[in-house]
């Protein structure tokens, strides 16, 4: 099994999906609340659910390539098990769900057919 890539600051801009599941949501709630404080970086909604090509409940954080060097490296000490999905925002939707994936723990298979690829 391959290693997984892990995120480079070569984009302007990023979502961070913290994954997270029954067993962890208190914790992944907690690590959200923190680091919207400590960042002053925008938190979308904490999904209960499955939602868009992600396979685990998540909660997104959008951040650009100026915090990258603090966040990532924070984040990646502070998440413990869970598993963070890192990707571009370029206006490419698969490419920045495939070619510009990166990840903080085990890389999770994505559901990419939620991608119309005309």
């Amino acid at each position: 099994m391959s290693e997984a890539k892990r995120p480079i600051n070569s984009h302007r801009a990023y979502h961070a999906h913290v994954y997270f599941d029954e067993a962890t949501k208190d914790f992944a709630r907690k690590l959200c609340d923190v680091l919207a404080k400590e960042f002053d970086l925008p938190i979308g909604r904490f999904h209960e659910k499955l939602v868009g090509p992600h396979p685990c409940w998540s909660c997104q954080v959008t951040f650009g390539a100026k915090d990258f060097d603090k966040f990532i490296p924070w984040l990646d000490r502070n998440r413990r098990e869970l598993t963070v999905f890192v990707h571009a925002l370029t206006g490419d939707d698969w490419k920045d769900h495939t070619e510009f994936a990166y990840w903080l723990g085990q890389e999770v298979a994505l559901n990419l057919s939620f991608f119309n690829r005309t």
